[in-house]
């Protein structure tokens, strides 16, 4: 019997750390000049990883360890030469189970996969139920044969209206206009951004349609410019760089 043959059992126990005493104490200087011997408990080694898998399957990894053990010690012994199958040949049970491991393991995964997918694709589609909601809105405002209806007190004729809707930090303008008064040939009216301090600030001409509306968005606009009021002139159609007295719409934010 060869001396690698004699060290084959003993290095399955090695590898899962079961090897103790003089028996290791001669397994590690064997190893230590034979090469062939190494190269069996790298791949035994490999073997063992699989079992790291079984953390997330039903079989312990202790459990399967112990029964590697027991197999291991039901091999006969016979004095200082011992007659040895190769190491791999009591553990195809290992195999089997590791891949059965390995395969479950993957099905979790995809289970999971699939779940969180679904769980993504029902955010995406509400984000677009509420993106289409948006569209709608803005479709409204600026479809230009929308029904467009101001609420007075009876007998009282409606008067011109604006709403202007600043966000400071984004440098974001909105107005609406409603029943404004048609303008002379080559005028135009004159949205103004009247800031805290400075000069007024242009912020888009305009002109109303028949039924007096009018929309203006998003005008470029120096960034972070504190409005006190709004102001509409009327000027030349392409706009004045100052305003042109008199002011005939003006509010302040509430």
């Amino acid at each position: 019997m060869s001396v690698h043959e004699q060290f084959a059992e003993d290095l399955a126990l090695y590898a899962l750390g079961g090897l103790q005493g003089d028996e290791r104490v001669a397994l590690e200087k064997h190893l230590a000049e034979c090469s062939a011997c190494r190269r069996e408990l790298e791949q035994l080694r490999g073997d063992m990883a699989l079992m790291a898998l079984s953390a997330a399957g039903p079989t312990p990894p202790q459990r399967a360890r112990q029964r590697l053990m027991d197999a291991v010690a039901r091999e006969p012994r016979a004095g200082t030469v011992r007659t040895r199958r190769a190491w791999w040949a009591p553990l195809p049970w290992l195999a089997t189970a590791a891949l059965a491991l390995v395969a479950g393991w993957f099905w979790r995964q995809s289970d999971q996969l699939a779940q969180r997918v679904a769980e993504l694709e029902n955010e995406s589609s509400g984000q677009q139920v509420q993106l289409q909601r948006a569209r709608d809105v803005v479709e409204t405002l600026t479809a230009t044969d929308a029904m467009r209806v101001t609420l007075v007190a009876a007998k009282t004729p409606p008067q011109p209206q604006g709403k202007a809707i600043y966000v400071r930090n984004r440098s974001s303008l909105i107005f609406l206009a409603s029943n404004l008064p048609a303008l002379p040939p080559q005028k135009a009216y004159e949205l103004w951004l009247i800031p805290a301090s400075g000069a007024p600030i242009p912020a888009g001409v305009f002109k109303p349609d028949a039924q007096g509306s009018a929309t203006v968005i998003n005008p470029p606009l120096p960034a972070g410019v504190e409005a006190k009021t709004f102001a509409i002139t009327v000027e030349p159609e392409q706009g004045s760089l100052m305003p042109t007295m008199p002011i005939v719409m003006v509010g302040a934010g509430g």
